[in-house]
């Protein structure tokens, strides 16, 4: 336990090769290694009641390590004994306008190419079942959703008497759960053991060569050419580029039908389905192993220059006596404070999502207001940790009366 989070963060000048650690994704022995973040919050998204259990709240080490096999990148320090996913843990999205719609196109899209009308859903790590539920409502479908995190009944449905939700982490106990399509959002990422976890999948299809399965996580690729070092942080062990994914599902008995970018190309999505022979077919999406390394080697090279002139900023608003606060209270905002190490310099944190408001962020200890708080405040700069929300952030604040400065991080 620690009282505030003490923060060190590096990038390598030369990639450091270490032959101690095993790629989850591929097997193969020796990660080098290019970027790490000391002492940061284990979790970012669970919920605490009070500011002394948020500033007591455990803290590990991020260390990235990329795998010149397979392309994958992993925290080697990692540790699963902190994977502590409850109810508690708070990283529903479908209060934002932009992001409803984005899921809302989705799953017509995803209804309209498999024809999931009638059908048997199951939807792995669903949080609290948004989208299975709006799948189900969309399609006149059944639901299976397996997460640790769901609370039944907190999302109201015309299809939640169709839908079973289980608190459990997917395992091979839940194998009998196949359907007819298999999805699964923003989960992988947070898997240690990938190539496991994605055997383990394809072990519950066995030999039912038409059952489509349906992929979403961040794409790795954005946060290496943007040096979006706020996408990095303790619960994300696992990050995929379009080559690194595809190869898993590859060499875990998936054949992939297709691999693209969405929402803004934050969002990396594939689309496969099994098969009893090794398949060779590549997608044009994918990026070589040279095109991967010289990724991490810009991204091992600039990030140091980035993460100073966000310090500067905040070291200069702050000594002008600006109000400067931050929307969006997620993993990006834990990474963004702790990564700097200028949690005295932002004194508020702000977030749509009413389940978040009175709640402390683990590590930073700030309490989380609503957006009507900045109604009083009258900020003089808003740092908004996903850009996409922009324009839906911008609107909120000119009906609020609230006159400042947007600054996309």
């Amino acid at each position: 336990m620690i009282q505030q989070p003490s923060v060190k963060n590096s990038a390598l000048k030369e990639t450091a090769y270490s032959a101690d650690h095993q790629c989850p994704n591929c097997t193969h022995q020796g990660l080098s290694l290019f970027y790490e973040v000391r002492n940061v919050p284990v979790h970012s998204c669970l919920m605490l009641s009070t500011q002394q259990e948020a500033l007591d709240f455990p803290c590990g080490d991020v260390a990235l390590g990329f795998c010149d096999r397979c392309g994958f990148v992993t925290n080697v320090l990692f540790d699963s004994k902190w994977s502590a996913y409850a109810p508690n843990y708070e990283d529903q999205q479908s209060f934002s306008p932009t992001f409803n719609k984005f899921a809302l196109d989705l799953a017509n899209r995803l209804i309209e190419k498999y024809d999931l009308r009638d059908k048997d859903l199951v939807e792995i790590g669903c949080s609290k079942g948004d989208f299975l539920l709006l799948l189900c409502e969309l399609g006149n479908n059944r639901g299976v959703g397996i997460d640790p995190s769901v609370v039944a009944g907190r999302v109201k449905s015309q299809a939640a008497d169709r839908v079973k939700f289980i608190q459990d982490y997917y395992s091979q106990k839940h194998a009998e759960y196949v359907g007819d399509f298999i999805c699964c959002r923003h989960t992988l990422e947070h898997i240690h053991p990938t190539f496991e976890f994605i055997r383990t999948v394809r072990r519950s299809i066995g030999d039912r060569a038409n059952i489509p399965v349906f992929f979403e996580i961040p794409d790795t690729t954005r946060v290496l050419r943007d040096m979006a070092f706020e996408d990095i942080y303790y619960e994300h062990c696992s990050y995929f580029t379009p080559g690194s994914l595809a190869r898993l599902f590859r060499s875990c008995g998936f054949e992939v039908t297709d691999l693209y970018r969405d929402y803004g190309d934050q969002y990396l999505m594939i689309e496969a389905l099994p098969v009893d022979l090794p398949s060779d077919k590549t997608h044009p999406l994918e990026e070589t192993l040279e095109q991967m390394k010289e990724d991490v080697h810009y991204f091992a090279t600039n990030i140091k220059n980035k993460l100073e002139t966000w310090k500067q900023n905040l070291e200069q608003w702050q000594a002008q006596g600006q109000r400067v606060v931050v929307w969006g209270s997620g993993s990006k905002c834990v990474a963004f404070l702790t990564t700097l190490n200028t949690i005295d310099k932002i004194q508020y944190v702000i977030d749509i999502n009413p389940h978040r408001h009175g709640k402390f962020i683990p590590g930073v200890g700030k309490e989380i207001k609503s957006p009507e708080f900045l109604k009083e405040y009258q900020p003089d700069r808003v740092i908004v940790m996903n850009s996409i929300y922009c324009d839906e952030i911008g609107q909120m604040l000119n009906e609020m009366g609230v006159v400042t400065e947007v600054v996309p991080l």
